[in-house]
């Protein structure tokens, strides 16, 4: 199959990355100057550097990715306004940045521990600098050396530390610059008097310590390789160029010939950094003539001019194996100096890679291939350890300017910022801040917030009883920077969401996103496996009209399924929720109309639970206020009338282990086209599902209340009066009637609230069963265009509306996925019919919200995954509900 130079671009956009050499962010108030962001430069030699062509080439693109002014003072505002949060997760978003090495053994003012990144990265791991590692032990010892001279053989410096326990504190690799301090001639036979002599002259300088003798850092270096190699961890080299301090004739790689030669060492995994430049093709050759030689590339891009960016990457490849050569941004301080590396990166192998296929160096399917290694692979070998991830957005591609039209958001224009949360009944709510209260205070210390909040039901704003929640009580609201964006609907306005805190730092043990991050975290940290999801949003478009000097909302339209004519009808608000939609960097599928009068379904693409269920949170947000704007009402009721088909929140679950999609089956003898992994999760789906149903279905929306909010007042059943109220056409009455034939049958029925959507012959999934393509089945097995035949690549849970906190449904079924897998479950056989059908009909699935929360009290195994304290407010808050539907049912009848 012949591949085009077209997807030789697209697989460099594509690939995520593995930085392999990098440094820590800092605050926005650090006193590193930003202009470091582009040059190494110090002192008055920086004041130079807005002329050269990396800063004005790197100024467009931060300022096109912020969406900001081309300029250095429209930038910091912008960094000012937006905060460190909120730009690090949009640089390392746009990068695609999925693993990073930190060096932290360079101290910039107020600088972020390692672990503060895990917030941008999936994996982050830790290089110990090991010059700056025997200063601090030097530092801290305490001791007057000059009186007590230093015995060497007493300072073992990596075991030390324990080694042992920092091995398990993320450490991936060591690091040396002595290219720094002495420069890289390393004398590999330094004896022990020479390097106590030479400890003796670094200590007579006092503390701070800064190590300058050769011998003694000769002497550190060899011990480290030794150390290295007991742990099989690889070294990192500072060579080349860098700041004023070094020397650049003694970074030159080829002095490091006699240590490569070093039969004690030729075991000894060694990275050069930052291309050696400008002596790159010197470590090429290395590269090529030395096994324990790789190449790094950070620095070098993208500090260099494009034309040497690609020439000194050229000059690398002359000799040096692929499989040999890694990325890395050598970002620091600043997140912006990672998305710049990243971005150049790519551009630069690009061009590399290309060129070599226009020669003939390489084929296109090769110069993939090399794409793959440099970017990524090379440095899981190279470092082994484990630096698989997920794909951060594996079905977005996601280009690298995504966020630009959402990060407009913080022009001066904007005025208010919503802070928004969705409660355990799923109802969305916000509190609003200026901007600069926002900025000021919020962003730290958040927004208090009574802890009824997650207590609340949702008919009306009162604390249900059996929560353990009530008035006494406050949390504070910290939004997620990461989710900050402009509100496409009211362009003076920003929106963010939350998580609930006890105080700032503190996770609140009821906080919905939390709990999806536990059970994630759970499902990881135990499996190795994340769970992807992709929710298929149906809702309802209804218009208002004025019978009787009333107001009656009534379907926009009553065209069938996918009708051109519906769509053409509402084509004008839809494209603008699309549009609303990408600019929040939600992906959208498909869209089309659906059965019900009136009715669409929007299909968003796959990406992580967390984001998944975000995503649907602002997705819902964007189609009422859009509707609204056109004059209509978007409803997501699980059944907004009892003559036309309900609306679902149908989502799409996979299982992704280092970024590859294993719920498929990999072989051909898998039974039902699934991987036992896989089998095990759906498994447990299927058997805890009724348990589920308290989570994904979580309000009664039963037929009869529906009912009767349709019949006028004074309507007459068998002789009766009911006293309802009057919210719909009269036109509803006769289907009442026909519904409840006595009085008696309509307390029941009342009293009872059942699931209305969830009914058989709906293709909503009423019985407790399975079905490949079967879509009368809660959970279907799926095999998309492009999956090979037999083989499912996931399965949809139908039984999940419109009306559930998507961050509590989710959790609910990778808490049950987990069971599975725990237990080993597998699979009953699968129903390949309508169930209603079968003369055996399978187990019917709870009928009411009342049945699923006597199914989720017997079940024991969500309470330690999801956490005690939350699900007990979730059964108080569904028992209220049903209870107060119940009430007001009751209320209504009069006999």
């Amino acid at each position: 199959m012949k591949i085009s130079r077209g997807e030789l671009r697209e697989a460099v956009e594509a690939v995520e990355l593995v930085d392999a050499h990098a440094h820590n962010l800092v605050a926005l108030d650090s006193t590193l100057p930003f202009l470091n962001c582009f040059s190494e430069a110090t002192g008055d030699a920086l004041s130079y550097a807005p002329h050269t062509l990396n800063f004005k080439r790197g100024l467009r693109d931060i300022a096109e990715l912020y969406g900001s002014d081309v300029s250095l003072r429209g930038i910091q505002e912008y960094r000012k306004c937006s905060g460190l949060q909120s730009i690090s997760s949009l640089c390392f978003k746009a990068a695609k940045i999925a693993a990073i090495l930190i060096d932290d053994g360079i101290e910039f003012d107020k600088m972020h521990e390692i672990e503060w990144h895990t917030s941008f990265a999936p994996v982050v791991g830790r290089i110990l600098r090991i010059e700056r590692l025997a200063e601090k032990i030097l530092d801290e010892e305490g001791c007057n050396w000059l009186s007590c001279p230093y015995v060497l053989q007493d300072f073992v410096l990596l075991p030390s530390l324990p080694f042992q326990d920092k091995i398990a504190d993320k450490i991936v690799g060591l690091k040396s610059i002595a290219a720094y301090r002495s420069g890289l001639g390393i004398n590999t036979n330094v004896t022990r008097n020479e390097a106590q002599e030479g400890l003796a002259e670094v200590l007579k300088v006092g503390s701070p310590v800064r190590i300058t003798d050769k011998s003694f850092i000769d002497y550190l270096f060899v011990q480290s390789l030794e150390i290295a190699l007991q742990f099989n961890l690889p070294v990192q080299i500072h060579t080349g160029f860098g700041d004023k301090d070094l020397d650049l004739r003694l970074s030159n790689p080829l002095h490091l010939r006699t240590l490569l030669e070093d039969k004690r060492f030729t075991k000894c995994r060694l990275v050069l950094l930052h291309a050696s430049y400008p002596f790159s093709k010197e470590a090429s050759y290395l590269a090529c003539v030395y096994p324990q030689v790789y190449l790094d590339f950070g620095l070098a891009i993208p500090k260099l001019s494009v034309h040497g960016m690609i020439s000194s990457v050229k000059e690398l490849l002359e000799l040096a194996p692929i499989k040999k050569v890694m990325f890395s941004t050598d970002g620091y301080a600043f997140p912006e100096t990672f998305y710049l590396g990243a971005k150049r990166a790519r551009e630069v192998v690009f061009s590399v890679l290309r060129d070599a296929c226009i020669d003939g160096d390489l084929s296109i399917p090769e110069a993939i291939e090399a794409v793959k290694d440099i970017f990524s692979e090379n440095a899981k070998k190279f470092y082994m350890t484990n630096l698989d991830f997920t794909p951060l957005d594996s079905k977005t591609n996601l280009s690298t300017n995504f966020v630009k039209i959402g990060c407009d958001a913080l022009q001066p224009d904007v005025a208010l910022i919503r802070i928004i949360w969705v409660d355990t009944c799923g109802q969305h709510r916000c509190r609003v801040v200026p901007r600069k209260r926002f900025h000021d205070i919020v962003i730290k210390n958040g927004v208090g917030l009574t802890v009824a909040c997650m207590a609340l039901i949702s008919a009306v704003d009162a604390p249900a009883d059996g929560t353990n929640l009530g008035g006494v009580g406050e949390i504070r609201l910290i939004p997620d920077l990461s989710t900050k964006c402009r509100i496409p609907w009211s362009k003076q306005e920003e929106m963010v969401l939350a998580d609930m805190h006890l105080k700032p730092g503190e996770a609140w043990e009821y906080c919905p996103r939390e709990a999806l991050r536990r059970v994630s975290k759970v499902l990881k940290d135990e499996f190795n496996l994340v769970m992807n999801a992709g929710f298929e949003n149906e809702f309802y478009l209804l218009k208002s009209v004025s019978r009787e000097l009333k107001e009656e909302f009534i379907p926009f339209d009553s065209t069938l399924y996918c009708s051109t004519s519906a769509f053409d009808a509402a084509s004008p608000m839809l494209h603008e929720v699309v549009a609303a939609l990408q600019s929040l960097n939600i992906p959208v599928e498909q869209l089309h109309a659906e059965a019900g009068k009136g009715q669409f379904e929007i299909a968003f693409g796959y990406t992580t639970s967390t984001d998944a269920a975000d995503n649907l949170v602002f997705a819902r947000e964007v189609v009422r206020a859009v509707a609204r704007k056109h004059g209509l009402l978007a409803t997501f009721m699980p059944k907004f009338a009892l003559d036309d088909i309900g609306s679902g929140s149908h989502v799409h679950i996979s299982l992704w282990e280092n970024g590859r999609n294993v719920f498929m089956a990999s072989g051909k003898h898998s039974t039902h086209g699934m991987s036992k992994i896989g089998e095990e999760f759906m498994a447990g789906v299927l058997e805890h599902l009724p348990s589920i149903l308290a989570f994904t279905a979580p309000v009664p929306n039963s037929k009869v209340a529906v009912a009767t909010n349709m019949i006028p007042k004074h309507a007459v059943v068998n002789g009766n009066w009911m006293f309802v109220r009057a919210l719909s056409s009269p036109s509803s009455i006769a289907l009442c009637f026909n519904l409840v034939k006595s009085t008696d049958l309509l307390q029941k029925c009342l009293l009872k609230s059942p699931y209305d959507r969830i009914q058989p012959n709906t293709w909503s999934g009423a019985y407790q069963c399975w079905g490949k393509e079967n879509r009368e089945a809660p959970l279907r097995t799926a095999c998309p265009p492009g999956v090979p035949d037999g083989v499912v690549s996931n399965f949809e849970i139908k039984a999940f509306d419109g009306c559930a906190n998507p961050h509590l449904g989710l959790a609910s079924i990778i808490a049950a996925g987990i069971d599975g897998l725990r237990r080993h479950l597998t699979l009953p056989e699968p129903v390949d019919t309508n169930p209603a059908s079968l003369d055996s009909e399978p187990q019917r699935l709870p009928r009411s919200l009342s049945e699923s929360v006597e199914a989720l009290e017997k079940d024991g195994v969500f309470s330690d995954l999801i956490g005690e304290k939350l699900l007990v407010a979730i059964k108080g808050v569904r028992k209220s509900s049903v209870t107060r539907r119940e009430m007001t049912a009751a209320r209504h009848v009069r006999f």
